[in-house]
């Protein structure tokens, strides 16, 4: 139940185009909550469901980047993990350029 959660999380945040970046900003808590959850599947989730969102706008990608820090601070190893994992490619020059264009495109210029 936990890691469909987070995929469905996943999923959203790839599929819906024309939601806000409040709709996804709600979903850090229970990234938060959950990152501590050991087992394999539901922490790979986790995981997957922080780097999709952080893929969305530089907005949520700085969220999603401070939030992986957070997890940094944490005594469980699943959350130590996902805070390794996921900025490794949120910070990426891949991912940065392209959320630079999109902000570009969109009119954002700040």
């Amino acid at each position: 139940m936990k890691r469909a959660g987070f995929v469905l999380m996943a999923t959203l945040s790839v599929h819906d185009k024309k939601a806000d970046d409040h709709t996804f900003e709600q979903f850090f808590p229970h990234i938060m909550r959950e990152a501590i959850n050991e087992r394999n599947f539901v922490k790979k989730a986790v995981n997957w469901a922080l780097r999709q969102i952080g893929k969305r706008t530089l907005v949520l990608n700085n969220k999603a980047i401070e939030l992986a820090q957070e997890l940094k601070k944490s005594e469980s190893t699943s959350s130590r993990w996902i805070a390794t994992n996921a900025p490794r490619e949120l910070t990426s020059d891949k991912v940065q350029t392209r959320l630079k264009k999109k902000q570009w495109k969109n009119g954002d210029h700040a």
